[in-house]
C-alpha cells in the first residue's frame, strides 16, 4: 500500500516514518514539509539515513491523492482542517495526528481550543482512533483521528472502571507527567530551562480533558466530568498518569484485576502491571520508550475509598505515531501488531 506523511519534519512525523520505513505492507511515496521542499528527508530526520532517499515535496492534493492510498497528517492543531477535508473529498484514507477532528461536538473546539471549527459537517465522518475502544468503527473508516497522548494514556486506565460502574463519575482527577517531546520539535524550550523540572502547566482546562470526557461519557452513556492537571518533567519521552477515582462500594483487589483482565486480556498493546516485589511495582514510562504499549496498574486507598488507576506510555508511540500505525493496520485489514512489535528500549 502506498502511503504519505504530511508534516514529516516534526517529532510525530519523524516517529511515524521510523515505523513506516520497516513496515512490511507499505511503501512511502510522499513526504511533505513546507519549509524543506526539495531537501532530502534524512537531512531533517537523520535517523532515517540509509532507509530512504525520499525528498520533501510540496503540498499538492491532486498529486498526493494520485500517489497515496492512505495519508498521515502530522501537522499542528488548527492547520489540519483544510488538508484533511481536501484529501477526504479526493477519496484518500486519512489518519490525522492533529486534534482537528478528535472532538465530536463542534462547540467543544471553542471551549477547549478557542476557535470555531470551519468544517463541523466533517466531524461525524471521523472515528476516534483508539482500537481498544473503537476497533469495529476504525475498520470501516476513511478518516481516523488519533488521540492526544495524555488523553489515551489516562482513558485506557479509566474506561474499564467507568464501564463496570465501579467509580464515582463526578469526581475523577487525572494527574499527568509528560516529557519534553510532547511539546513538539518547534517548541524552542531550552535544555537549561527544562532540566531538573517538574513544572505544572495549564493545571485547569487542559485541552486533552475534552477528549477524556468525551470518551468516558460514551462508555458510561451519560455525561462525565474530569479534572486534569499536567506537569512537564525532565524526561524526553514518556507519560505517567495518576488517575484518582473514588469507588461507590467496597471492592477487592481481585475484583479490580478481573475488571482489567476482562477489558484488556486479549489486547496486544495494553499490559497490566502490578507487582508485589522489586522496584517496578507499577507502570513506569522509563520502561516503555520506543514501544506501542500502554501499561496499566492500580492501588487502593481503602481508608478514603480511593482507587488510584495508574497508566504509562511513550507519548510519541502509543500517544501518537504508534497509535497511528495501529489504526492503519486495523483500517487496512493487516495484522494489528504488524510493524509495531518492538520491545521498549532500556536503559535510556
Amino acid at each position: 500500500m502506498n502511503v504519505g506523511v504530511i508534516g514529516a519534519s516534526g517529532y510525530v512525523g519523524g516517529e511515524t516514518l521510523r515505523l513506516l520505513v520497516t513496515h512490511p505492507r507499505v511503501e512511502i511515496t510522499t513526504v511533505t514539509s513546507r519549509q524543506h521542499v526539495g531537501e532530502y528527508l534524512h537531512r531533517v530526520q537523520p535517523s532515517l539515513k540509509g532507509f530512504t532517499d525520499l525528498v520533501f515535496s510540496e503540498l499538492d492534493y491532486d498529486k498526493i491523492a494520485d500517489k497515496c492510498d492512505l495519508v498521515f497528517t502530522a501537522i499542528p492543531h488548527g492547520t489540519a482542517t483544510e488538508v484533511v477535508m481536501a484529501l477526504y473529498d479526493r477519496g484518500v484514507k486519512i489518519i490525522d495526528l492533529s486534534a482537528d477532528y478528535r472532538l465530536h461536538d463542534h462547540n467543544d473546539y471553542d471551549k477547549w481550543y478557542g476557535w470555531e471549527h470551519p468544517h463541523p459537517d466533517y466531524l461525524p465522518k471521523s472515528v476516534y482512533g483508539v482500537p481498544e475502544l473503537h476497533r469495529d468503527k476504525i475498520k470501516n473508516a476513511q478518516l481516523v483521528s488519533c488521540p492526544g497522548c495524555m488523553a489515551v494514556t489516562s482513558t485506557l486506565a479509566l474506561a474499564p472502571l467507568v464501564r463496570e460502574g465501579l467509580i464515582d463519575t463526578e469526581h475523577i482527577v487525572v494527574d499527568s507527567k509528560i516529557g519534553s517531546s510532547g511539546a513538539g520539535s518547534g517548541s524552542g524550550t531550552a535544555h537549561a530551562m527544562r532540566a531538573g523540572v517538574i513544572r505544572p502547566y495549564k493545571p485547569a482546562k487542559h485541552r486533552h480533558t475534552g477528549e477524556i470526557e468525551q470518551e468516558l461519557s460514551e462508555v458510561a452513556g451519560s455525561k462525565i466530568r474530569v479534572s486534569m492537571s499536567p506537569h512537564a518533567v525532565d524526561v524526553v519521552r514518556g507519560i505517567l498518569c495518576t488517575n484518582h477515582t473514588f469507588v461507590k462500594r467496597e471492592v477487592s483487589e481481585k475484583e479490580i484485576w478481573k475488571i482489567y483482565r476482562k477489558a484488556y486480556g486479549e489486547e496486544r498493546f495494553v499490559r497490566l502491571i502490578r507487582d508485589k516485589k522489586g522496584l517496578y511495582k507499577f507502570p513506569d514510562p522509563k520502561f516503555l520508550v520506543g514501544s506501542n504499549f500502554c501499561d496499566v496498574g492500580f492501588d487502593m486507598d481503602e481508608d478514603n475509598g480511593r482507587l488510584i488507576a495508574l497508566s504509562a506510555s511513550d507519548n510519541l508511540m502509543k500517544g501518537a505515531a504508534g497509535s497511528a500505525i495501529q489504526n492503519m493496520n486495523v483500517m487496512c485489514g493487516f495484522d494489528e501488531s504488524e510493524g509495531l512489535l518492538y520491545t521498549p528500549l532500556t536503559p535510556v
